[in-house]
Parts: structure tokens; C-alpha cells; sequence
């Protein structure tokens, strides 16, 4: 009797927090290493959040919220997606959780039933289709193509819908391409929502990283259709807080936050006050995203330069920060390449688990000086692996 559930047997741990892990601990270990693995930003977080957790401590802001997120907050949320998205929604149509991996993972827990098919476009974040899996539904990919900018083609997912297809995934700015889907092919795809009658879920959670091109949000032409799911963590340098958000039709957001009245209870209250002052002091928050915005702009360009000059061949992302690597040169597959560039010094993702055969991930939220070692090594490894 004894043992575990198949479902947990089934699922995979994530790659990219795997990886991540082990390079901290070869760092550890004194490994001299430069990790271009992890999803999150270098920059600390900006002084005015911090001090109004300070100030919610203070006053004693430490008891439960309620699952949904305390109604302050939600009401930012609602201001916040109507000003920056195009978004109508009401406070009662808004959700917190414990990062917008807890946003995703309560929605098709409270969407799907076994059998059900959710489209994800590959590449896609690893966390798709497992969390679709242990909700007991079918994740069918379309793969979206390096010659086409990573862009989805509507025809292409169109030719992927059946009578089982209960949502479609889309994720603009893209992890782990760095695409930024033009505003055609996001209205393009809601109209097959609309057309088919399934949800739209649209991962916004990099929206203020985007370098080149503009973000539009689909849930405008889809609102009844359309769970847009975002977070604090790129925006404002918030990953370790935890606060994830959504929006959407009342009956799903209010199912989702059954989910979490049933496991987390509620995010961490503190970090909910300091989001608040994240989303309304619009004047510091608009300043330290324009900061890091820059700052990943200069470092893409310095990692796509140092790239070409070395020959390597490599999809420009318009936002994110996130660079595809064809490891064509290194080795015969991705993972046996990321294994030659961990033997030369740096840390990368294998592509396997995002669907990006023949790649592997690098995460440009690191320091220049970073960036130029990594090209270094680079160097050394495709020396060794043309020899």
C-alpha cells in the first residue's frame, strides 16, 4: 500500500531549477564559474519596497490574508491591469498567489479535467507541461520556428485545435526565446479562442522587459476567454518574495483562489504591503524598471556581439533575458554541449526541457564583466570541441 502516487512519479523536477542548483553549489564549492542559468533578475530590490515591509512589520501586518490577497492590493491589481494592459476588470476579478507559478498551477487545477488538451508553443517554459499533467490534461505542442523569430504561426496552432482543447498557453515577452509576439498574432490567436470556445492563458510576467516592438495584452480582445497571469518578481526584482497575480473571468479566479484557500492559504502578507507599494509608487518603481531595462539591453547587445564574433549563431530576443544558443558547434545535442561549456567554466540550461532541441539557454541578468568571461570561455570550448 505503501509507496508514491503515479502522478508525482509522472512529473519532473524543473530543469532550470536544477541547474541553477548546481552551479550555486559548485560555486559553493570554489568553483571558479560563471552561471548563465538562473530566471532571475541580478538587482536587488528597490529600497522603497523593502522599506514598506519594513513598515508593515512594524504595524503589525503579520496575521493570515485572506486567499484571494488582501483587498488593498487587489485593488491595485485592478488599477494596474486597466492602466498598463487595456484590461476592465474589477478587484473581485484579481488574484495573488505565491508567484505566478502558483497563479498557472491553480488554474489548471481549476480548469481541467483529465483527457483535456492546453496547446503550449514550444519553446516553451518547462513548468507548462508538467504543471498540465498533474491536472490530469494533455499538453499538445506547436512549435514555433528559429527562422520565424520564434513568432507562432495562427495557422499553424489553428491546425492543433480539437474538440478536447480546453486552453491555449501563450507567453510574451518568451521564456526561454526572448520573443516578443507582435500585437497581430496575440489578436490572431484570441480570435481562435473566441472562434473555438477554450481559454487563453497569457503569461505577461516580463511585459516591462522589452527591448524592441511593444506588449499587448490579448485578454482586451478575449476578456471573458482570457486569464492573464503576471507577477512582481522580473518587474521589481521581487523573485524571493513570492507574489504572483492574475486576472480573469470571476468564476475562475474564484476557483483558483479555492485552490489556495486549500494549500497555501494565502501568500506572505508582508510581501503583499510591499507589492502594493511596488504598483503605486509608480514614480521609484517606473524609475528602477527603466534601470534594469537598460542595463539587460547593453548586456544582450554585448552577449549577441561577442556571440557572432565567434562564429555561434543565436536568435536575437526582443525582450526577456533570455538568449537561445545553436549548439550545433559544441557537440551532437544540447545536453552533451551543456556539459562541454560546465567543463569550460559556464553554467547554461540545456534546451531539452523547453523543447529547444540542438540549444541551451543563457540568462543574460548578470554583470557585463560576467557576460565577457562567459564569451571567453565560450572561446576556450569551441577551440576544444573543434580540435
Amino acid at each position: 500500500m505503501r509507496g508514491l502516487s503515479q502522478r508525482v512519479q509522472a512529473m519532473k523536477p524543473s530543469a532550470t531549477v536544477a541547474v541553477n542548483a548546481r552551479a550555486l553549489e559548485l560555486r559553493r564549492q570554489g568553483v571558479d564559474l560563471v552561471a548563465l542559468t538562473a530566471g532571475e533578475p541580478d538587482f536587488d530590490t528597490p529600497e522603497h519596497v523593502k522599506e514598506a515591509a519594513r513598515r508593515a512589520l512594524l504595524a503589525g501586518k503579520t496575521k493570515y490574508a485572506p486567499p484571494a490577497g488582501i483587498p488593498e492590493l487587489r485593488e491595485a491589481l485592478a488599477e494596474k491591469f486597466r492602466r498598463e494592459n487595456g484590461l476592465g476588470v474589477k478587484p473581485e476579478e484579481t488574484l495573488v498567489t505565491v508567484g505566478g507559478k502558483q497563479a498557472l498551477f491553480n488554474l489548471f487545477q481549476a480548469i481541467l479535467d483529465p483527457g483535456d488538451e492546453v496547446i503550449v508553443l514550444a519553446p516553451y517554459w518547462v513548468s507548462y507541461p508538467e504543471m498540465v499533467r498533474f491536472a490530469g490534461g494533455v499538453p499538445v505542442e506547436v512549435e514555433t520556428r528559429p527562422e520565424e523569430g520564434f513568432i507562432p504561426d495562427p495557422e499553424r496552432v489553428q491546425r492543433a485545435i480539437t474538440p478536447r482543447t480546453k486552453a491555449l498557453v501563450v507567453n510574451s515577452p518568451n521564456n526561454p526565446t526572448g520573443a516578443v509576439y507582435p500585437k497581430e498574432v496575440l489578436e490572431a490567436l484570441a480570435r481562435l479562442a473566441l472562434e473555438h470556445d477554450f481559454y487563453l492563458v497569457s503569461d505577461e510576467i516580463y511585459e516591462h522587459l522589452i527591448y524592441e516592438g511593444e506588449h499587448f495584452s490579448p485578454g482586451t480582445l478575449a476578456p471573458e476567454h482570457t486569464i492573464t497571469v503576471n507577477g512582481a518578481a522580473k518587474a521589481f526584482a521581487m523573485t524571493g518574495w513570492r507574489i504572483g497575480y492574475a486576472c480573469g473571468p470571476k468564476a475562475v479566479i474564484q476557483a483558483m483562489a479555492n485552490v489556495s484557500s486549500q494549500s497555501t492559504t494565502s501568500p506572505d502578507t508582508i510581501a503583499q504591503w510591499a507589492t502594493l507599494e511596488a504598483l503605486t509608487n509608480r514614480e521609484s518603481s517606473q524609475a528602477f524598471i527603466a534601470m534594469a531595462r537598460e542595463a539587460y539591453r547593453r548586456r544582450r547587445d554585448l552577449l549577441l556581439s561577442g556571440l557572432a564574433s565567434l562564429g555561434l549563431k543565436a536568435v536575437r530576443p526582443s525582450g526577456a533575458f533570455y538568449v537561445l544558443l545553436d549548439t550545433s558547434p559544441f557537440a551532437p545535442d544540447e545536453i552533451r554541449a551543456a556539459e562541454r561549456l560546465l567543463e569550460a567554466g559556464v553554467a547554461v540550461v540545456p534546451g531539452t526541457d523547453f523543447a529547444a532541441y540542438g540549444h541551451v539557454r543563457l540568462s543574460y541578468a548578470t554583470s557585463e564583466a560576467q557576460l565577457q568571461k562567459a564569451l571567453e570561455r565560450f572561446a576556450e570550448a569551441l577551440s576544444r570541441a573543434q580540435v
